[in-house]
């Protein structure tokens, strides 16, 4: 086995039997909704959807707490004493976790925090090459495995379009121009993940099906992603017309592996139903 176990929170949709067949460990992030504040994972997601439609607001999410690390990290120690620790965080300027990760890891020399600048299955894609990457090498020092996740999180890239901007905009992600805009002429602006935030980039016009397959030929060749392996993410409400025509032009450019990944609680609060996205890594020059 190896010598470094890894940890992510599950903002990072890695799904759990995936998590426990590569000994990932997941830290819960929140959702709160009115009064009641719920683990990320433990209810449907429809729950989200139901509670924008009765209250017109999208519901609060909210990073892991240091007591959640706590948790995690006192019970990989208790299992595995002698391993050390990777935690391979959710996007830190976009939730509490990384530092609440720092907090519980002071005065415990056997656990490391890295920013993988990343977001849902953007994370998960991260986490999942470095997971394979520890297989293949069980002797790595943290030093070294720092270094290769280090190239891995540099090389990924990650595009979403939302199918409606009635959550983005509840959450403040959108103008009420735009909003607006959006609305009459069909319009689904791509976002992007630069350094972390998520950012608003071209906006696309027209169905879902031809917004897909414009948004992945177009994001594919800009961003050069090697095409061994390509994660598509989708959030419950997507189509399945929309699904058939993103894998047809998948496959017509040429990747070899696709993964589908259905985005969490996190990201469905603010993508809203039907999001499609794209996540890959870019080919080293």
């Amino acid at each position: 086995m190896n010598n470094i176990i890894l940890v992510a929170e599950t903002g990072s949709d890695i799904p759990k039997d995936i998590a426990e067949e590569m000994g990932i460990f997941l830290v819960p992030m929140h959702v709160t909704m009115g009064s009641d504040t719920f683990d990320d994972g433990t209810f449907p997601i429809e729950k989200i959807y139901e509670y924008y439609d009765d209250t017109n607001k999208i519901p609060k999410t909210s990073g892991s707490s240091p007591e959640d690390f706590i948790r995690v990290f006192d019970e990989i120690h208790r299992l595995y004493p002698d391993k050390q620790i990777l935690h391979l965080a959710y996007s830190a300027v976009t939730t509490c976790s990384y530092q609440s990760a720092l907090i519980a890891a002071e005065d415990r020399d056997y656990i490391m925090s890295f920013d993988t600048k990343q977001v849902s299955i953007g994370q998960a894609a991260i986490v999942i090459k470095t997971a394979r990457y520890l297989k293949a090498n069980p002797n790595v020092t943290m030093e070294e495995l720092v270094e290769e996740v280090r190239n891995i999180r540099d090389s990924c890239q990650m595009c979403f379009v939302p199918d409606k901007l009635e959550y983005l905009k509840a959450g403040g992600r959108v103008s009420n121009a735009v909003f607006i805009g959006g609305k009459i002429l069909s319009i689904h602006p791509s976002i992007e993940i630069e350094n972390g935030y998520l950012v608003a980039k071209k906006k696309y016009r027209g169905k879902m099906e031809r917004v897909v397959t414009k948004m992945i030929e177009e994001y594919s060749h800009m961003k050069n992603l090697d095409k061994k392996e390509v994660w598509l993410l989708w959030s419950m409400g997507l189509p399945n017309t929309v699904r058939i025509a993103a894998e047809h032009k998948i496959k017509e450019i040429g990747f070899e592996k696709i993964r589908w990944m259905q985005t969490g609680c996190v990201i469905t609060t603010h993508g809203g139903p039907g999001s499609f996205g794209i996540v890959g890594f870019s080919r080293y020059k």
